[in-house]
């Protein structure tokens, strides 16, 4: 297991405390999937701005990126803590080793970090949100051509 720990590795985990922001629907609905996934490990899911997020954690970013951190004293931070997510899982931890990889951990730094800056969008997109609950994003208007009563596009 080598999922780029920011602290110095005691052994591998057996509990995982994981903070997500919970004013984000997205994210939320991130917190029910993995609640709801059999694990290998115990784990802990935590808003990152409610009072269990205590002040042994100020220094972390906690809210503006997912945070992990196992009973070892390991901790995660963005794109290295969703593939903790997923090691915990029984049915994916290999997809946590493979995107951890070489090959495919350049690319899974990407999507995640492409994922965390547009979640309030995609909270809307996937309507987990509604664009009037506070701290949505407000999607930019379309820009679409006209039509002609024809059907065919007008200039």
């Amino acid at each position: 297991m080598d999922a780029g720990a920011t602290t110095g590795a005691a052994g591998v985990p057996t509990s995982l405390t994981v903070y997500y922001d919970a004013d984000c629907a997205f994210c939320r609905r991130c917190r029910d999937w993995l609640e709801g996934q059999e694990t290998s490990c115990e784990v802990k899911l935590v808003a990152a701005n409610g009072p269990a997020a205590t002040a042994d954690l100020a220094g972390l970013p906690l809210g503006a990126e997912l945070v992990v951190v196992a009973d070892t004293g390991d901790v995660w931070i963005g794109p290295k803590a969703f593939v903790m997510c997923l090691w915990a899982t029984t049915a994916h931890r290999a997809w946590s080793q493979r995107l951890d990889g070489p090959a495919l951990g350049p690319l899974a730094r990407r999507f995640f970090q492409a994922v965390s800056s547009n979640r309030d969008t995609i909270s809307v997109l996937l309507n987990l949100a509604s664009p009037e609950e506070p701290g949505a994003a407000r999607l930019p208007a379309l820009a679409l051509p006209a039509m002609t009563p024809s059907g065919r596009v007008g200039r």
